[in-house]
């Protein structure tokens, strides 16, 4: 709140946008026209290092504070760096997690409006989600003329607040007026595939063209019903005309941030927009991107999914590790107080995510975010561990604390990383041509440790189903816990000898992938005993404070 931002309108031309391509949200935000990319297409594109993490703790190991700390780091060097993040959803900015901006002086400003929704893109995303219910339920009620199989709907609502109460609901009661009475859920805006389809459209008609795929029920004889047989894709795109411009804020230090689309990793894709990246790229030496959650989680959906469909070829990844999680993972009682033994214990849950990188072909760097409590013993323990399984690098930084100053010497390990040469060749984890089941088998087996896949009938049937309307050629998009390399939470470390339940399927046939629910993970959170929106507030000058 003390912080001093810079005009945005004077970031975005020292990044060379025209006046014209740059529309003002206030003085601190501004979305940047898509006409900007056109323009700017001859430009040299910069490298693209995507920062991921170990198994997280519930309350995350700081991959945003890093990625933003990198990037402060690499504009005092004199580097031309930019980071492009997710936006922050509502449910875990009042629930468990708080803000979604950085922390310390590693931030995003204006922290207070990118965390309470921007310029409205999670709004917008909602609400044409919500109109393709709506039209869905009105067609049932106006004598059903596609044929659509009331059982078959899979279109749920969606509203981004954790709210458990909503996960299970029956609509249309009341009476004959008030539509058909059936079975059906909420779940949170960031899981919507509304969301998924705004992060990875690379224009508007590729926007309008994916609402258009959407298959939010099927007929009575198996057949895809899509959103263009309701005639609601269109004003759908509509809705999304301005959401899909990437929107420009700056880091605490005054440099170019994006933030732009908000999918969670463990029921999404979690990555932020093609668009921003792709614009960052052109106006950019080097760009960190974050993927959410392990690398198990984001960066395998990044490399998989985003980077297929996009094209973008990134240049390596950062690993962001505490010792408190690796104190967590090796079995320490008190994962607060420095404990060299469970951090040795709990590293092989770091190398079994250094490994996952290394999978894609693709270099990695350590990031050790150092905390005040933690030991020398222990970065030791984790430098060993890093470059035993073959990071390139393992660096301790304090980029909270000190900004970008904190992280000099991880700037240039990440520059020594991604900014010579060309690119190393991305390996993805499977074809496109191998079947559904094939895919979640190697994304279990490679990245989780699997020893295999039970998938449970309901998902076999899907499955099959899917592979027959011809959607068999997606990739995969894996929704399990993020607390864990397994599907139990509970499960610490680096597990073997287990196998991965998938219990159902859906297709997100416009964003272009098929979602595999693993165990008991739920598209709609809960809110703990006490939530962070219990200290949120304004003061008498209308300041957000509270934000945790």
């Amino acid at each position: 709140m003390s912080a001093s931002p810079r005009p945005i309108a004077e970031i975005a031309e020292e990044i060379g946008l025209l006046p014209d391509e740059v529309e003002l949200h206030g003085r601190h935000a501004a979305k940047i026209g898509l006409d900007a990319l056109e323009r700017l297409a001859d430009r040299p594109t910069g490298r693209e290092v995507v920062v991921t993490a170990v198994t997280p703790t519930p309350m995350g190991e700081g991959k945003t504070a890093t990625a933003i700390g990198i990037t402060q780091a690499l504009n005092l060097q004199g580097r031309r760096a930019a980071v492009a993040l997710r936006q922050p959803s509502m449910g875990p900015l009042f629930g468990i997690k708080g803000g979604g901006t950085g922390g310390g002086l590693s931030q995003l400003v204006p922290a207070a409006d990118i965390n309470l929704g921007l310029t409205g893109d999670i709004h917008a995303i909602g609400a044409a989600h919500n109109l393709l219910a709506a039209f869905l339920d009105n067609h049932l009620f106006h004598g059903n003329a596609l044929g659509v199989d009331a059982d078959s709907i899979d279109w749920p609502r969606a509203v981004d607040v954790n709210d458990r109460a909503l996960r299970h609901v029956r609509i249309g009661l009341g009476g004959p007026k008030d539509g058909i009475v059936r079975e059906s859920e909420f779940v949170i805006t960031v899981a919507s595939e509304v969301m998924a389809i705004l992060a990875l459209a690379t224009s508007y008609r590729d926007l309008r063209e994916r609402l258009g795929r959407i298959v939010p029920a099927l007929r009575a004889d198996g057949s895809a019903v899509t959103a263009d047989d309701l005639h609601v894709a269109g004003a759908m795109a509509a809705v999304l005309r301005d959401a899909l411009k990437p929107n420009l804020v700056q880091t605490l230090e005054g440099g170019p941030a994006w933030v732009h689309a908000g999918p969670f990793a463990n029921i999404a894709h979690g990555n932020s927009s093609v668009l921003a990246d792709l614009v960052a790229l052109k106006t950019s030496e080097i760009v960190l991107t974050e993927a959410g959650f392990g690398a198990d989680m984001g960066a395998e959906k990044f490399f998989d999914i985003k980077c297929r469909i996009s094209g973008i070829r990134p240049a390596g990844a950062v690993i962001v590790v505490t010792a408190q999680a690796l104190r967590l993972h090796g079995g320490a009682l008190d994962i607060s107080a420095p404990d060299p033994d469970a951090v040795a214990a709990g590293s092989v849950n770091l190398a079994k995510q250094v490994e996952n990188v290394l999978a894609f072909g693709m270099p990695a760097v350590v990031a050790i975010n150092a905390y005040p409590a933690d030991s020398p013993e222990e970065h030791a323990a984790i430098r060993q561990a890093a470059l035993a399984a073959g990071a390139r690098a393992a660096v301790a930084a304090r980029h909270y604390s000190e900004g970008g100053a904190g992280a000099l010497e991880l700037a240039d390990a990440v520059w020594e990383m991604a900014g010579a040469g060309e690119p190393p060749e991305l390996r993805f984890l499977y074809e496109l041509g191998e079947p559904l089941t094939a895919k979640i088998e190697t994304v279990a087996r490679r990245m989780y440790g699997a020893e295999g896949v039970d998938f449970l009938p309901d998902a076999e049937r899907k499955l099959a189903r899917y592979e027959a309307l011809g959607y068999g050629a997606l990739p995969v998009c894996m929704a399990k816990t993020h607390l864990s390399l397994t599907h139990d939470p509970s499960i610490k470390g680096r597990p073997i000898g287990w196998r991965l339940p998938v219990r159902d399927v859906r297709l997100a046939a416009g964003a272009g992938f098929v979602i595999a629910l693993c165990g008991a993970i739920s598209r709609m959170p809960g809110l703990p005993s006490h939530p962070a929106g219990e200290a949120v507030d304004i003061d008498d000058a209308g300041n957000v404070i509270g934000l945790a």
